[in-house]
């Protein structure tokens, strides 16, 4: 992987700017950080030293850099239907759905004394 970010970066470098705080092992160790644990990009950056904005560039550059290399890209979905393998799936429903509370009425409330109420 650092190979090819390696190139990555020299196409990146030829055209100028500003060097990052980051060597590019830092960045890979920092986007296989975010995948694993899906922190926020201000949680991983503070571990870094790095801004949120300057993360959240640097996992989107690295992931960009990936997927576009041929070892990292996934059949199209037309390659997918024309092989001969049968796919299995499986459907997890994870959605929240809220807690029913108790509904709050006259009856349940109990009156304090007051001056007013008799």
């Amino acid at each position: 992987m650092v190979d090819i970010l390696r190139k990555a970066d020299g196409l990146k470098k030829s055209k100028g700017g500003r060097k990052n705080k980051l060597n590019l092992e830092e960045q890979l160790l920092m986007v296989l950080e975010y995948l694993r644990e899906y922190r926020t990009y201000f949680h991983i950056g503070q571990n870094y030293g790095i801004s949120e904005s300057s993360a959240y560039k640097a996992v989107k550059w690295v992931e960009d850099s990936l997927v576009k290399h041929a070892n990292f890209a996934l059949p199209g979905r037309k390659a997918l239907m024309k092989s001969d393998m049968n796919y299995e799936v499986v459907l997890i429903d994870d959605t929240e759905s809220p807690i029913e509370r108790p509904k709050k009425n006259k009856n349940s409330i109990i009156q304090e004394r007051r001056k007013g109420i008799h």
